[in-house]
């Protein structure tokens, strides 16, 4: 993940709908780079408008629904063959976190490399950033994610490995269905140490 922009500052943002087995997702970029990504809201309408209406980080920056083309359009194939069972770590998908604020970048940096099927604790998270206590900036890091899923917060997990609140639609399920499609084993369950 390239902390700087991706493409020249001229280019708008973009972004598209497309179906999988959990429901419409829609992608956002700006030039050949992932700004945003929407997990399933209630009606394909709401996913699309909740991307196409969230604030890019440049003021009075428009995202326009148009056709993915190149790599974003292998992008949603590898993200639709993932939610399929097909697993991808979706690390090759190029991102701009120029506009996220640098602790919270660190901490998908740090997210971005946990392996489906694995998780890491909040405090795991907080360690790897050098910032050792910090497991609660960590969570409203996570829950600030733009790109979900190719940034994989819900692999970020409670100490005592429980579901607790995830901020994207459909909350701790949809949290627990990423978990099950990844066949992550341990999650939700306490464990004894």
């Amino acid at each position: 993940m390239v902390p700087g922009r991706a493409g020249a500052t001229s280019v708008p943002a973009a972004a598209a709908l497309f179906d999988t087995v959990i429901g419409y997702c829609a992608i956002g970029w700006r030039g050949t780079a992932v700004i945003r990504f929407q997990l399933p809201e209630v009606s394909p309408a709401a996913t699309l408008a909740r991307i196409t209406c969230r604030r890019t980080g440049r003021p009075d920056e428009e995202v326009r629904e148009e056709a993915a083309t190149g790599v974003v359009a292998e992008a949603i194939t590898a993200i639709r063959a993932h939610l399929a069972g097909e697993l991808d770590d979706l690390r090759w998908i190029p991102l701009d976190t120029s506009e996220i604020p640098q602790f919270h970048r660190a901490v998908y940096d740090v997210t971005r490399a946990i392996d489906p099927g694995h998780t890491l604790s909040y405090g795991q998270v907080a360690n790897r950033v050098g910032a050792p206590g910090a497991a609660q900036a960590v969570g409203q890091a996570l829950g600030r994610n733009p790109i979900p899923l190719i940034i994989p917060c819900h692999r970020v997990l409670a100490a005592d490995h429980a579901l607790h609140g995830f901020s994207a639609p459909g909350g701790i399920d949809t949290k627990q269905q990423l978990l099950a499609i990844e066949r992550t084993s341990g999650f939700g369950e306490p464990t004894l140490f």
